[in-house]
């Protein structure tokens, strides 16, 4: 039975990027005859700690615990019973590869996946003291190591391949049997705009804030706004008290919004995205308004099964489009929940994902 071993940085059902990449395929390869072991470097109890501002000696312990954690992983003499080791994105979260090429010394073949343009430096304020520990270069160096490379879009894929010729594109997916639409939508007098994300996404939802005051004026009571993942964020004027995202009601909280919004900027980190949160809204027939950025042209077609806007009058006219009819809302939800079923859940990738394992396997 071959044994995989994943490498990651926070526990199960924590991460996004964890979670729907390849959380949700490991019991899937377990039915098809993996045994894999799940290595990830912070606790429950240290993660209220580490992306937290200050806590200064917390952290420096929390990094020497990590790195005992990794240490441990490439010494332990089963290393050699790996047939596989799984990196997501790192093994630790310095700017050095150590780690990675520990692992390349072993038998074991390395997929390293990613789902961002991490060779560009984006750092979390509460960890900003920290940016020098980073070297987002390190990305390349284990690019060029590893035996097969998961990138989540043709963006990133582009890139990975100028230092390693096994490059695959497996896009970033749901589970369509857990991102369920809500069974009936009850009648409101008032449609909820809604962004999801977390604190360190929460400066893209800014960007978003004066057409939402424009909309706040143009249609008053008619509508109100909701944040979901920085339970620290306010904006008095336009009434958001944001609420801390939680994985027992994380479909729940996403049920009540009638409008889903995803703003970028324009910039190379923003083109490495893989549309996550317009997936989300989609895969629960909730109709997206998202920036032309990046993957996003490719997951949305204007005025089909989402909007693209642009600029401000954009976004605006295309939100307005939709507070104002029911029926538009309804028909671009459900074509937007078709397309997540046939490109971007797990059934449809499930047997692709399998087949790469199987392969670097000998299988």
């Amino acid at each position: 039975m071959p044994k995989v071993l994943y490498i990651a940085s926070h526990r199960r059902n924590r991460s996004p990027s964890q979670r729907f990449r390849f959380e949700q395929y490991m019991d899937y390869l377990k039915q098809h005859g993996y045994d894999y072991h799940f290595s990830y470097l912070i606790s429950e109890q240290d993660d209220k700690l580490f992306y937290r501002p200050g806590n200064f000696f917390n952290k420096a312990r929390i990094f020497l615990k990590s790195a005992y954690k990794r240490w441990k992983d490439v010494i332990d003499e089963n290393i050699r019973h790996y047939d596989i080791v799984f990196i997501q994105r790192e093994a630790f979260m310095t700017g050095s590869s150590f780690f990675e090429r520990k692992f390349k010394k072993s038998k074991a073949k390395i997929i390293f996946d990613f789902d961002d343009a991490i060779w560009h430096m984006d750092v979390s304020e509460a960890n900003r003291n920290f940016s020098w520990l980073k070297n987002p270069g390190k990305t390349v160096t284990i690019i060029a190591l590893s035996d097969l490379v998961f990138a989540g879009n043709n963006y990133l894929a582009a890139f990975a391949r100028q230092f390693n010729e096994n490059v695959v594109v497996i896009p970033t997916t749901l589970d369509t049997n857990y991102h369920v639409p809500a069974v009936q939508r009850e009648e409101k007098n008032s449609l909820c705009i809604g962004w999801t994300g977390s604190i360190t996404t929460i400066k893209h939802f800014e960007l978003a804030v004066p057409v939402l005051k424009a909309l706040k004026k143009k249609y008053s009571e008619k509508i109100h706004f909701k944040v979901i993942g920085d339970s620290s964020y306010r904006n008095d004027e336009l009434g958001i008290t944001g609420r801390a995202w939680n994985l027992e009601n994380e479909i729940k909280e996403l049920h009540e919004i009638d409008i889903g919004i995803m703003p970028l900027p324009d910039d190379e980190w923003s083109k490495g995205k893989c549309g996550f949160k317009a997936l989300q809204y989609m895969s629960l027939e909730i109709p997206a308004v998202i920036s032309p950025v990046g993957v996003n042209t490719e997951i949305v077609s204007d005025g089909e099964n989402g909007f693209l806007a642009s600029d401000e009058n954009e976004w605006v006219e295309k939100i307005s489009q939709l507070i104002e009819s029911e029926e538009l809302r309804k028909s671009i939800g459900q074509k937007a929940r078709q397309t997540v079923i046939e490109r971007y859940s797990v059934e449809s990738q499930k047997e692709n994902y399998l087949k790469y394992f199987n392969m670097l396997a000998g299988r």
